[in-house]
């Protein structure tokens, strides 16, 4: 149905606070949440979600109404947000790179991970808005992490 809108979509993103820390989180779609849950999918409200990627919080996803979250443990995944120092956690969920790979790759003065992702994009490889549980591209956190570590040595 064209122009139709769904009571979700026109939430007041500044009242859409993560119920455990209180912060903004960023939407994400449902199918996003579908793939990374590791519980039946009919646990799922018909309602936004939202990513929450506070390192210090143990909520990954919750509802725009504040009354449904899931952690880590509810999911396939560990959460790159999550545990940001951690070398073998992923940063790039599509083809599986860690921030021990894109560490490794940049103090080796390359920038073969970047590149890998870089390519995969143009082949139609990527499936961020599935695979990565902030329901969207990694790049981004590869490029941050390269810059942040390049700032570092």
């Amino acid at each position: 149905m064209t122009g139709f809108i769904s009571a979700f979509d026109v939430t007041n993103s500044a009242s859409v606070v993560c119920p455990t820390n209180g912060k903004v989180g960023r939407r994400v779609d449902t199918q996003t949440v579908k793939a990374m849950l590791n519980l039946p999918l009919n646990v799922l409200r018909n309602t936004e979600y939202r990513f929450c990627p506070d390192p210090t919080c143990p909520t990954v996803y919750y509802s725009a109404d504040g009354l449904q979250t899931f952690a880590e443990a509810d999911l396939r995944e560990r959460v790159y947000q999550k545990h940001p120092q951690e070398d073998n956690s992923l940063i790039c969920y599509c083809f599986r790179h860690t921030v021990g790979d894109v560490l490794k790759d940049r103090n080796a003065g390359e920038n073969k991970v970047i590149s890998e992702i870089d390519q995969g994009i143009k082949n139609g490889q990527c499936a961020c808005d599935i695979r990565n549980p902030q329901g969207s591209c990694c790049l981004g956190n590869v490029r941050a992490l390269v810059k942040t570590a390049a700032v570092k040595s």
